[in-house]
């Protein structure tokens, strides 16, 4: 009797298992290269944040805002990314977009770039705990930030056209370079990405 409940058991467990895995669908996990474009669902993903980041930025530095400051203030112009406003209707991870910004301005080695409003906050708590633990020859002193020259700000929106098993996604995104001594705009810019998405399995 013991032998029979015991043989039956694992026959139960085994066709738990089979049911299990069988109802899996075969789930497969494999790394493939960070370059390598993939676009699953037709969102707004990281090629995207990479490439408008990447035509932003060249067209930021190809106009001659960053020669006229040079020319007028013998240095580099310190650049800080301000609020860039998603305003589709899209979950976009903006500060990624934002990284990638700064990333390709800190590259491009032509203008430097000022930490965050938020970043900011940590290096000041950073330096108060240096003036009360650090050497004199280390410590950092306060009242001497780099203020940003320039603030990059923008928004991304989106137009969506759908008919049936049919999308097009149209993503524009549009920056503007703002003077902080006197509001003007001394750069505008923006990105077009438009989308094609297909499903094929759509009944009508």
């Amino acid at each position: 009797m013991r032998n029979t409940r015991r043989i039956a058991a694992l026959a139960l467990a085994a066709l738990m298992m089979a049911l299990l895995y069988g109802c899996g669908g075969g789930k497969q996990v494999s790394r493939v290269n960070v370059d390598e474009q993939i676009d699953l669902s037709g969102r707004w993903n990281d090629t995207d944040s990479q490439l408008v980041s990447e035509a932003l930025v060249d067209q930021a530095l190809a106009t001659p805002w960053v020669e006229d400051f040079l020319a007028e203030n013998g240095r580099k112009p310190y650049v800080i990314i301000g609020n860039i406003a998603n305003k589709t209707p899209e979950h976009i991870a903006v500060q990624t977009f934002v990284g990638d910004l700064e990333r390709q301005f800190i590259n491009g080695g032509r203008v430097k770039v000022v930490a965050s409003a938020e970043e900011r906050d940590q290096v000041r708590d950073e330096r108060a705990d240096q003036q009360q633990f650090s050497s004199p020859e280390t410590m950092k002193k306060w009242g001497l930030e780099k203020g940003a020259d320039f603030m990059l700000i923008g928004q991304i929106n989106m137009i969506l056209d759908q008919e049936e098993g049919e999308q097009v996604k149209y993503y524009q995104v549009d920056c503007y370079l703002v003077d902080l001594q006197d509001n003007t705009k001394v750069w505008t810019g923006f990105k077009k990405i438009k989308k094609y998405i297909s499903h094929s399995k759509y009944k009508g």
